[in-house]
């Protein structure tokens, strides 16, 4: 497997280095980059890298600015945000452009192993902080009256709306979501409007959030 680190600073990559050995083993080849060109030539050049490691504070790039250009150019490639700024303008800023995960540059080695193999394992990482500050307002209403099927009474939701929540939360597209279910975009998307109004959330980060604040596993 192989992991692009994509940090500015030296001492930085050299933790990360014997952190992602440690994740993957042995044959873990980490790929390093200083900037966001660097960063980009080295995903051009390795059409085989399993997951992007992107600081934000890059010398040459707004680090969101080069995220939502992976996202466009690559979207196969998992990337997680590592930075030293985890405000929750800047983590939701990030999840909407298609990260998934954003790991605080604080935390303990531990959190880092956890939130990259929840990564890897086709989740998402939210830091704990972001969850506990919407999780108030991120609170389903009841249930619509005659509403079908709702095997989760804490989401309210239908049976097919789980399944399209579920790949919401693996971070899939509408597109990807279609095929997946064998739905019509037009389908999915009253879905997803279903979703967002259920969980009182104003985008699909949002509802993602809200969905794990109340618990819900997308894999069970």
């Amino acid at each position: 497997m192989k992991i692009l680190v994509v940090d500015d600073h030296v001492l930085i990559r050299e933790a990360l280095r014997d952190l992602l050995r440690e994740l993957k083993g042995e044959d873990t080849a980490i790929i390093e980059a200083a900037s966001a060109a660097q960063a980009m030539r080295q995903v051009e050049q390795n059409g085989d890298v399993g997951l992007i490691l992107l600081d934000l504070a890059l010398p040459d790039r707004d680090g969101l600015d080069m995220l939502e250009e992976l996202g466009a150019r690559h979207p196969q490639v998992p990337v997680v945000v590592l930075s030293a700024y985890h405000d929750r303008d800047r983590v939701m800023k990030a999840l909407d452009l298609g990260a998934l995960g954003f790991i605080p540059k604080t935390e303990r080695r531990e959190v880092m192993l956890s939130a990259l193999n929840l990564v890897l394992a086709g989740g998402m990482y939210v830091p704990p902080e972001i969850l506990g500050r919407v999780g108030p307002a991120a609170l389903p209403g009841p249930a619509a009256p005659g509403s079908r099927s709702v095997p989760d009474p804490a989401l309210g939701l239908t049976q097919r709306q789980l399944d399209v929540l579920g790949l919401l939360m693996l971070g899939k597209s509408n597109k990807v979501i279609c095929r997946s279910l064998h739905l019509a975009e037009p389908t999915v998307k009253a879905h997803v409007s279903a979703i967002l109004k259920a969980l009182k959330a104003t985008n699909r980060t949002e509802a993602v959030i809200a969905a794990k604040t109340l618990g819900y596993d997308s894999h069970r």
